[in-house]
């Protein structure tokens, strides 16, 4: 494909997104510098050249690229121009695991933050539901962190009946599936977890500290134990750059 043809395609996919232009480009532009087009140390184009070539405002550009230069990938210098400073972080903080003992495991050196803590909370079936809904559930909103960045934010709903045989220390320190597979004579039946990919909205870029319309994922996970009841509801939000999705196929 032609360069001019390469442009035209990817003038057409900002205008198909609903997500704002800056935080598109700003992607694209961090993909450039993942796959080496914009190598550390090159000099990228000026913002009039991108801006011709995206179809868009130079002011968009700039935006982008303040985004780029927060994470430390790019620098400017006045009269000389914008240069690759380094590469973004190969490492993802946060493996979504999709089996029931990687669900168990605690990130290495992850803090959890209790945000909101409440007790009676009655809930409505959703589709995504199994099992019998408990009475009551105590909901905690807990914001997980690592090496000062927040990676995750979650809504746990746990049933009231079995809060009592959960150490409090527990919900500072282990994954939500682990707070009621811990429980003495208690047995998981069904558990089942679902992800989704979608953008942030305000509240979530608040919490996590990323731009509004930032990709993360959502993962939506549940256990039913032995008796049909639904001890466990989880809906968390990932930052979309800090996780991924391993499946072992063998």
């Amino acid at each position: 494909m032609a360069k001019g043809q390469i442009e035209n395609e990817t003038i057409k996919a900002l205008k198909k997104s609903n997500v704002a232009r800056y935080i598109q480009l700003a992607s694209l532009f961090r993909s450039r510098i993942e796959s080496g087009e914009w190598d550390v140390g090159d000099k990228i184009p000026n913002v009039e050249e991108l801006a011709k070539e995206c179809g868009v405002a130079t002011m968009t550009i700039r935006q982008a690229l303040d985004i780029l230069e927060e994470e430390n990938l790019i620098e400017r210098f006045r009269a000389k121009g914008t240069f690759v400073k380094e590469m973004p972080k190969k490492e993802l903080w946060c493996e979504i695991k999709t089996d029931w003992t990687g669900l168990l495991i605690a990130r290495d050196d992850a803090e959890i933050e209790i945000l909101k803590d409440e007790r009676n909370v009655q809930l409505r079936r959703r589709d995504d539901m199994t099992g019998n809904l408990a009475p009551n559930y105590r909901h905690l909103r807990r914001r997980h962190w690592r090496d000062g960045s927040a990676f995750l934010i979650a809504d746990v709903y746990v049933d009231e009946r079995v809060c009592k045989h959960i150490d409090e220390s527990a919900y500072t320190t282990v994954t939500a599936m682990r707070l009621v597979a811990d429980i003495p004579g208690q047995k998981i039946m069904d558990a089942h977890q679902i992800v989704t990919i979608g953008t942030a909205d305000l509240e979530t870029s608040t919490a996590l500290n990323i731009p509004i319309g930032a990709p993360v994922g959502k993962v939506k996970r549940v256990a039913v134990n032995e008796v049909g009841d639904l001890i466990l509801v989880a809906d968390g939000i990932y930052r979309g750059d800090m996780m991924k999705i391993s499946v072992k196929l063998r």
